[in-house]
């Protein structure tokens, strides 16, 4: 049986980009499709308000990336922490990329913040911290395509890091067998990371631009990373994990 997905969508893509994207549930979607373990997908946008029933079971929740800051008052956001803060406590898989992996650490009582480095933009390389077995397959450097200005500053007290760089040292981590997330972007394609940049040139400044823009001659391991999430929500179930 595949797996169920529930992916909580925190952001629309600027109207510009909604042609050619879609959106960010629409890109996780085409993502996951590539990887080996079939896994089904629901999408809810929870800045609209939209959230699964009760009566929906799902194997893991997602939590995507978003323009809004992890750590702000909005009224959606603290309606996801409440909703997220359930989901943990009755022992679900939770999921998180970028805002989603800022959100859940704060939550979980870690940190995330305005980065004192800046924006970080384009592709990005972290070193492994921890290997898991269900991080197959083995790498022992991971590239990603990033956007990104605020970043968790502490980890949960019963986290462990994955994945780290000078720029950014806490770039992933999981907590147990539970939770797992990323900062960087695995579902982004190098098209959709040069409109950002393009739209936010001014806003990022030119330097940053420039090298952002320059970086995007090199892969990414979004399929890997990918990957890993669903070996990482099958780990346990019988036939699924390997």
């Amino acid at each position: 049986m595949p797996l169920q997905i529930c992916i909580l969508e925190t952001d629309i893509i600027r109207p510009e980009l909604v042609d050619q994207y879609d959106s960010y549930g629409r890109m996780f979607q085409q993502l996951f499709a590539q990887q080996p373990i079939a896994a089904e997908f629901k999408v809810y946008n929870v800045v609209d308000g939209h959230y699964p029933p009760d009566s929906e079971q799902y194997d893991a929740y997602l939590v995507t990336g978003s323009k809004a800051d992890s750590f702000g008052p909005d009224t959606w956001i603290q309606t996801l922490k409440t909703f997220l803060l359930e989901r943990y406590s009755r022992g679900d898989k939770l999921l998180g990329v970028c805002f989603g992996h800022q959100l859940l650490a704060l939550l979980l009582g870690g940190k995330a913040e305005r980065a004192e480095q800046g924006w970080g933009v384009g592709i990005h390389q972290y070193r492994m911290a921890h290997k898991a077995e269900w991080m197959s397959p083995d790498l022992e450097e991971l590239t990603l395509l990033i956007s990104h200005q605020d970043q968790v500053t502490q980890l949960p007290e019963n986290a462990t890091l994955l994945a780290s760089s000078d720029f950014c040292p806490i770039a992933s981590y999981c907590i147990g067998d539970q939770v797992l997330c990323f900062q960087g972007h695995p579902e982004f394609v190098h098209s959709y990371s040069r409109a950002l940049l393009d739209l936010r040139q001014q806003h990022i400044g030119e330097p940053v631009y420039t090298q952002g823009i320059s970086s995007l001659d090199r892969d990414h391991q979004g399929h890997t990373v990918a990957e890993w999430m669903m070996r990482f929500v099958a780990h346990g179930r019988a036939g699924l994990a390997h």
